[in-house]
């Protein structure tokens, strides 16, 4: 089947995506569950669907299709119960969820959000992540415990574009399947020092254990937080891992340029330091050169990214270089996840990527799902794309369902789809 363009009201029952090229998958999309600004996903083996919105608070759907309201912000309604903590500004809120491996001994289930309060450390805020047990019913959480309140959350707003309070907070969380660890993306909330920075948990992945204490094995580079397992990064929000080995890849948003996939290497440097005054760099606004050296007017990717790049190898030659950098632009890469399964044909063992659609000074909207087929070593990709239909929507994650399905979070719409093969 060819390209078909289908009105955004047809996929109010489905609708069908076309995909190119001619070799690709053509596959259906159907509304699965309407909801708010849904962020994250997380299953259990029988279609429990733990879910997010972002403004909202933390969710479930049972498998018969009910849904039960857990934790909220703190005006709320509808929640077994808030925390007056918690809140939604801008791109912050209540973001990654994940289900803990031994759910059906333990009942954890662990929630990134952002906070507020006299103890925050970062003018009053930080993100955090919390750990709580989940009721035999599914109807309540209990034993609620911050296992990282530390990291980084930006306060106030600055001169750059989308430079509001809580910009570039990452915030997906993952169990690795291989180490059994728990993965926490931070982004890098406007900080020019924050990615290349020791200790400041700002534009890291963070791999911890349950309580949240540094995973054995860690090896950032001498004097940084032992929870670091990588670092220099801008925005990553997906992270995925390659089923038959131990190998974790993120995907991350760029500056007006460069979104890229990379393969995380234990202690490595993602190679992005925004500082103003480095690096052949002068000064930028509020010491911030992520969108230099022309914020808000069009301008030639390449030549952004020459002066300010995702990967800088001249100043950081042993950085881990990217599998796919999106041709060179930004259209906001969020979640990721490789299809499983011999309904996905020679997708199968391939990285979905989600795209939240970012089409500014001339770059093409996003809202896409890209199927990356990623070389052995990490360091290269082909990609084939799916398309989706042009509507106003953000595919803020992409998950894989127990059943094989790929389950997709478009936050403009306020709706989760189920797509599949055809």
């Amino acid at each position: 089947m060819g390209k078909h363009h289908i009105a955004w009201a047809a996929l109010v029952a489905a609708s069908w995506l076309a995909a190119a090229p001619a070799s690709a998958l053509n596959v259906k999309a159907e509304n699965f569950l309407q909801t708010d600004s849904p962020w994250d996903m997380s299953f259990l083996k029988d279609g429990t669907m733990f879910f997010t919105d972002k403004c909202k608070g933390l969710s479930v759907r049972l498998p018969a299709g009910g849904v039960k309201r857990l934790l909220g912000v703190h005006d709320a309604s509808g929640y077994a119960q808030t925390r007056s903590d918690l809140f939604c500004d801008g791109q912050a809120g209540v973001q990654g969820v994940e289900v803990d491996p031994n759910f059906n001994t333990n009942r954890f289930v662990y929630l990134y959000a952002s906070a507020r309060g006299p103890n925050r450390t970062y003018g009053g805020y930080n993100n955090i992540v919390m750990r709580m047990k989940v009721g035999a019913d599914f109807a309540s959480v209990s034993e609620l415990v911050e296992i990282v309140s530390d990291i980084g959350y930006k306060p106030k707003a600055s001169n750059h574009p989308f430079g509001g309070p809580g910009a570039h907070n990452g915030g997906r969380i993952r169990f690795s399947p291989g180490d059994g660890f728990l993965y926490v993306l931070i982004g890098d909330t406007h900080s020019g020092e924050g990615p290349q920075h020791p200790t400041q948990l700002i534009g890291k992945v963070l791999r911890v254990d349950r309580d949240g204490k540094a995973a054995p094995g860690n090896n950032p580079p001498a004097g940084f937080d032992k929870r670091i397992y990588a670092y220099g990064f801008r925005n990553p929000q997906g992270i995925a891992f390659r089923p038959g080995s131990h190998d974790a890849y993120i995907s991350e948003n760029g500056p007006w340029h460069t979104d890229e996939v990379t393969k995380l290497v234990n202690g490595g440097n993602g190679g992005w330091d925004p500082r103003g005054h480095v690096n052949g760099r002068g000064e930028c606004p509020d010491n911030y050169c992520g969108y230099s050296p022309n914020q808000r007017g069009p301008m030639d990717p390449k030549k952004r990214a020459e002066f300010m790049p995702m990967t800088d190898l001249k100043a950081y030659p042993k950085a881990m270089r990217p599998a796919w950098d999106n041709r060179s632009l930004s259209q906001g890469m969020c979640g990721s996840v490789f299809l499983v399964g011999k309904q996905w044909k020679h997708w199968e063992g391939r990285l979905a990527v989600g795209y939240a659609g970012i089409g500014i000074h001339g770059t093409p909207t996003g809202n896409r799902i890209d199927i990356l087929d990623i070389s052995r070593d990490g360091l290269s990709a082909k990609v084939e794309t799916v398309q989706w239909p042009t509507v106003a929507g953000r595919f803020r994650h992409i998950s894989l369902g127990p059943d094989g399905a790929l389950y997709v979070a478009d936050e403009g719409s306020g709706m989760i789809y189920r797509v599949t093969p055809e």
